[in-house]
């Protein structure tokens, strides 16, 4: 797909959106043949079934891992992603829920490692993410449910995936621009991105002495499905356009500092963060 795509208005009133409705599909597809960066390895990633979850783990499959997708409910995309995976020669593990509950994120590593033997890398990215410019008019039940899902779900998976993780493994979370820069229109999500940077410092110095390494990745603006699912339909017209590079990033744009992390390519990579923002310039 051209990279300078026009987008044009469109909106969805779910969230989780659903990536088979949005127009164009966004660009998901690796741009290079794997050389084995990531064989014989097991992954696990979040919000695996779309946007840049769906990116990493067809870019993981590619590289040789066996990927897990836990994902909220969006069966339909899931299975797309478990197509792409499979047709990169690997094998997926479907696995939907609330990550924000600790006994379905605890299952979700069980399953993982029940069915591939292990596990060696996390990825903590699912999220959701709701406008919220008047501060007075966020209710208690949203703003519980973004943190559930952005920062306890994190905890939660992390917390499970630990006793499997061995020396050399590795944790990639996603943050945000937002978390650097701010946002006046997404108060409460920008601050759970805040969370997931903070988490990421400071459990990779809680963790460095096991030889477990931890970075964060913080995209700006990606034509996802969080895009159509959270702005109204004129604001989504050429979303991305004010970055200095005058368009909106793709999600295989940003699967390429996951697999970087959390290859063997990232080794000397720890409490770091990775910025695919289309050159916005925010403090590291």
């Amino acid at each position: 797909m051209n990279e300078h795509v026009k987008i044009p208005a469109q909106a969805q009133d779910a969230m989780p959106a659903a990536e088979h409705e949005m127009t164009p599909a966004p660009d998901y597809m690796p741009r290079h043949p794997g050389v084995g960066k990531l064989k014989d390895k097991v992954a696990l990633i979040t919000g695996g079934d779309s946007g840049i979850g769906r990116a990493v783990a067809v870019l993981f499959a590619r590289e040789g891992a066996k990927v897990a997708i836990a994902y909220y409910d969006e069966d339909r995309d899931a299975e797309k992603t478990r197509e792409l995976i499979e047709a990169e020669g690997s094998e997926a593990l479907l696995l939907p829920g609330d990550l924000g509950d600790k006994a379905v994120a605890t299952a979700a590593v069980d399953k993982t490692v029940e069915r591939f033997g292990g596990l060696d890398i996390l990825i903590n990215n699912a999220a959701m993410q709701w406008l919220d410019e008047d501060l007075t008019e966020l209710s208690e039940e949203r703003l519980r449910r973004t943190f559930d899902s952005n920062v306890m779900a994190y905890f939660f998976c992390t917390q499970a995936a630990l006793p499997h993780l061995k020396e050399g493994a590795a944790i990639v979370n996603t943050s945000s621009v937002n978390a650097f820069a701010g946002m006046g229109s997404l108060i409460s999500y920008s601050t759970t991105r805040g969370a997931s940077l903070a988490f990421s410092r400071s459990l990779a110095e809680n963790l460095v002495e096991k030889g477990i390494r931890v970075n964060t990745v913080a995209p700006g603006p990606i034509w996802t499905p969080f895009i159509p699912g959270t702005m109204p339909a004129e604001a989504v017209e050429d979303f991305g356009s004010k970055v200095p590079m005058g368009r909106a990033g793709q999600p295989w744009e940003v699967a390429t500092s996951f697999l970087f992390l959390a290859s063997s390519d990232g080794s000397y990579f720890n409490g770091q963060t990775l910025h695919p923002n289309g050159g916005m310039i925010v403090g590291a």
